[in-house]
């Protein structure tokens, strides 16, 4: 994928230097660290995985110091093998360590994400599913994680609450069920904006397909047959998205049902950490 912009980035990265730094720097490596001392860090791989955070992390190392010399040796998106040398930084040993924290917490946590995501697409081959991301993200770090989720080989969901319209079971309760909540839709939306609505039952899906008005439906919930019913009683009328419960070793027998996009908010919120280190 292309590169966020910087601008968009910096304020993540630099909030999160203040909040390791604040509020009088870094004691350890002020009280040690011989003045004028120089050295070559290299950002290794403890483990196999996917990268992700290359960009944000060396952001970390040239806000601390806009002399010290970065060299990303692995892509956002690229597979790395343990001792793997994904990136290099030259210049203070000072300020190495001030941002190394940071960097480390930030490359680690998205790899792992990337990683993940690679495991659940991986369960698709041979199929048209594809794996996508939910808003079950990290406060503050969204674009990030759902950039890592791309980076992995998995796809984007909505961004936030503003750019479609998620129609789900208590939205409809609200409205008073599935016809009048469709009807307010059409009324409000705008031509540019796509609809899904959630059901977990079939007689709703019917109800759904008799109605119209969305271009997706949100499968949730249903056990595997169910789903491969449900996708033939859609039969190409709107994009399908199964989601709910949909573990690992679920992905491989949901794909096979022929549903368009299966959800995992696990991508996000349950990613294990890859092992990274800094090695002077």
């Amino acid at each position: 994928m292309t590169p966020l912009p910087d601008l968009l980035l910096e304020p993540v990265v630099r909030a999160a230097l203040v909040e390791d730094l604040s509020p009088m720097g870094d004691a350890t490596t002020r009280a040690v660290t011989p003045a004028g001392l120089t050295c070559t860090a290299a950002l290794n791989a403890r483990e196999a995985g996917v990268v992700s955070g290359m960009q944000v992390a060396a952001m970390a190392f040239r806000l601390v110091d806009p002399a010290l010399q970065v060299q990303r040796r692995v892509a956002d998106g690229a597979s790395c093998a343990a001792g793997d040398t994904l990136m290099t930084i030259t210049g203070a040993a000072a300020s190495v360590l001030m941002a190394e924290r940071v960097a480390l917490n930030f490359a680690g946590r998205l790899s792992g994400i990337a990683t993940q995501t690679a495991a659940f697409v991986a369960e698709t081959r041979g199929t048209g599913a594809r794996i996508t991301c939910t808003r079950k993200t990290t406060p503050g770090l969204r674009m990030l994680e759902k950039a890592a989720v791309a980076h992995g080989g998995g796809s984007n969901h909505r961004y936030g609450l503003s750019d479609a319209i998620l129609i789900k079971d208590n939205h409809i309760a609200a409205a008073g069920g599935i016809a009048p909540v469709l009807a307010a839709v059409r009324a409000a939306r705008s031509h540019m904006m796509r609809v899904e609505i959630e059901v977990d039952r079939l007689d709703q899906l019917a109800e759904v397909l008799a109605l119209g008005g969305a271009d997706v439906v949100l499968l949730d919930n249903m056990d595997t047959a169910t789903l491969r019913q449900a996708v033939a009683l859609v039969a190409g009328q709107m994009v399908t998205e199964a989601s709910g419960n949909m573990r690992r070793d679920r992905i491989a027998e949901v794909a096979a049902t022929g549903v368009d996009y299966i959800s995992c908010g696990a991508l996000t919120h349950s990613a294990r950490t890859l092992d990274l280190g800094l090695d002077f």
